[in-house]
């Protein structure tokens, strides 16, 4: 995602409770939509976009969520906007970016990282619990995918980031759905990046652990969490430098579960 050589880069946003290291790449000129930014992940992405210089479109289903984070960027400097969309629907993902493009001329990045999960025993699914999540985790991701990599092979250039989860690999009871979900993911986005690959588009999948978002409320404060509440309350969980000191990132929110799209864990 570097950018290619050109005038002075415009200052990083900054506020009083938030620290990157902004030095380590750039985004400026860079145009990046970030899905689920109201909240969790979402809006973490969305802020560390936007402080590495890129304008970041914060698209949510909760249109008021996205706005709020959007703003925060203005008031801090960055370049944001923000609209509705919902991931289930095809048609929405691609006015979504088609109006984008229109403003800004370009889409370089794209980033999903909504889902839901309903925990429950393989034998206490129902069809409709089972649709829920399939619609948006894996059909949500699709329409995302899709859509990104038509305007990307198209202008031959951009990067697309879907959000899996570690329980594409490791599983435990109450996961079977959001699992299978989150594994279709990685196996989606391994064929899109051969496919894309070839006219100059990236594809990954990132597979965080638990973390701090809506989605992961229901089951209790994470252990990493509690092992670290008595010291910075922005510090970068796991990635302490070998000083012993540690770089802030911003912190990723608490909040209930609801039916929306919740940030992935």
């Amino acid at each position: 995602m570097c950018p290619p050589p050109g005038p002075a880069r415009r200052p990083a946003p900054t506020n009083s409770t938030t620290m990157v290291r902004s030095d380590l790449f750039r985004l400026d000129s860079k145009t990046a939509a970030i899905i689920g930014a109201g909240s969790g992940i979402g809006e973490a992405v969305a802020l560390g976009c936007a402080m590495h210089g890129a304008h970041t479109s914060c698209l949510d289903i909760n249109a008021d969520a996205a706005a709020a984070v959007a703003k925060r960027i203005q008031a801090d400097g960055g370049s944001s906007d923000s609209a509705a969309v919902d991931i289930r629907s095809a048609g929405a993902v691609a006015e979504a970016f088609a109006s984008i493009v229109r403003a800004h001329g370009r889409l370089d990045i794209v980033v999903c990282t909504p889902s839901i999960n309903v925990r429950k025993p393989l034998l206490a699914y129902t069809e409709d619990d089972f649709d829920r999540v399939v619609a948006l985790n894996l059909k949500g991701s699709f329409n995302v995918l899709r859509e990104a990599g038509r305007l990307m092979t198209a202008q031959r250039r951009g990067s697309i980031v879907i959000f899996s989860s570690i329980r594409a690999r490791v599983v435990e009871a109450g996961q079977s759905v959001y699992a299978a979900t989150k594994a279709g993911i990685v196996q989606m986005v391994r064929a899109a990046a051969a496919e894309f690959g070839p006219s100059g588009v990236r594809v990954n999948a990132v597979g965080p652990g638990v973390v701090e978002t809506p989605l992961t409320a229901p089951i209790g404060e994470p252990r990493v969490v509690r092992r670290v509440r008595g010291q910075e309350r922005v510090q970068a969980l796991g990635d302490r430098r070998r000083d012993g000191r540690s770089d802030a990132v911003p912190r990723i929110g608490r909040g209930e579960l609801r039916d929306r799209h919740a940030p992935s864990c």
